[in-house]
């Protein structure tokens, strides 16, 4: 994947803002389906989205370091996909205002990395295959732990 065929900033962040919105959608269709008796699959939808959260807040700190935000505006970010339906609104606010616009400061032939997380960045967007497959890797081993734990709130 060459950088003129990547993904920019916020084709990546819009990408995953959608994606995190939807499968909110998923996981209260999911509760309702329950509620009334019609069918259960909180689990496969929750899974889902607990899968498509992480990615959007690894995708969030990685726009927010390429973007240089200020912090709150990242956390904000975050924190956002707490809120049902937030992340999409979020990303049209960031557009509407240039926060995502330009491409990848830091990919080869870009800025010089200055701080330990921009060397990672710089790091990811050199050799962005490898570094897709570790992420998924950190991501699926996150999200098995996180299932081994247990639900946030217990059943009963």
């Amino acid at each position: 994947m060459s950088p003129s065929s990547s993904p920019t900033p916020h084709q990546l962040f819009g990408f995953f803002a959608a994606a995190e919105m939807v499968t909110w959608a998923g996981l209260i269709a999911a509760i309702v389906s329950r509620a009334i008796g019609l069918a259960d699959f909180v689990s496969l939808a929750g899974g889902l989205h607990g899968f498509i959260f992480l990615s959007y807040a690894t995708v969030t700190v990685f726009v927010w370091v390429n973007q240089k935000w200020k912090p709150a505006l990242g956390i904000m970010g975050v924190l956002l996909a707490i809120v049902p339906f937030a992340t999409v609104p979020y990303e049209i606010f960031l557009k509407k205002r240039g926060l995502l616009d330009g491409g990848w400061r830091l990919a080869p032939g870009g800025q010089s990395p200055r701080t330990l997380v921009e060397k990672v960045q710089a790091w990811v967007l050199r050799h962005p295959l490898l570094a897709i497959i570790l992420l998924l890797a950190f991501v699926v081993a996150l999200y098995l732990t996180l299932l081994w734990l247990g639900p946030p709130i217990p059943k009963n």
